[in-house]
């Protein structure tokens, strides 16, 4: 490992992850990559204005849509612990529409699965999902869901198994 690579390994290590696993150990093989995707995934996951319910619910949205393995088994049970209801979580899975108690959870669902199916939000959904999140919630929302989109194509991309 170079210098750098080491750097980005003891940066990542250090932080609230606490260890280097699948994609971001794929992106020590460029350590300037890995710096900086770190420092974004560390403020979507633990810094943004979403709450860990709503942050976790957008990263299940966007492993199910990938069907990122590696992704699903490490948020399934912390989206769950932040409160994401089990039968929530086994319909995002499938990519089935869940029943959904909270209207944000809602908002947020809907969003994200309208913006990677049609690659557009129409009009309706985006007036809901900003009087739940308001405009830096629907910025953060977006961060979130390209950030573990940029996740899911390392995946993806490098066949990142379960335990790597």
């Amino acid at each position: 490992m170079s210098e750098a690579q080491r750097a980005a390994h003891d940066a990542i290590a250090s932080g609230p992850r606490g260890k280097v696993e699948g994609p971001l150990a794929v992106w020590l093989h460029s350590a300037d990559l890995a710096n900086r995707a770190q420092a974004l995934g560390a403020y979507c996951r633990f810094g943004s204005s979403l709450p860990p319910r709503l942050s976790e619910l957008a990263i299940l949205v966007m492993g199910a849509y990938w069907q990122a393995g590696f992704e699903w088994h490490v948020h399934a049970p912390i989206a769950e612990a932040a409160g994401i209801a089990p039968g929530i979580i086994a319909a995002i899975k499938v990519r089935a529409q869940p029943v959904f108690t909270e209207p944000d959870a809602k908002a947020v669902h809907d969003f994200a699965r309208a913006l990677l199916d049609t690659h557009a939000v129409p009009d309706d959904i985006y007036a809901i999902a900003r009087h739940a999140l308001g405009e830096r919630g629907l910025v953060d929302l977006v961060g979130v869901l390209g950030y573990y989109g940029l996740i899911s194509m390392t995946i993806k991309a490098f066949r990142v198994k379960i335990g790597e």
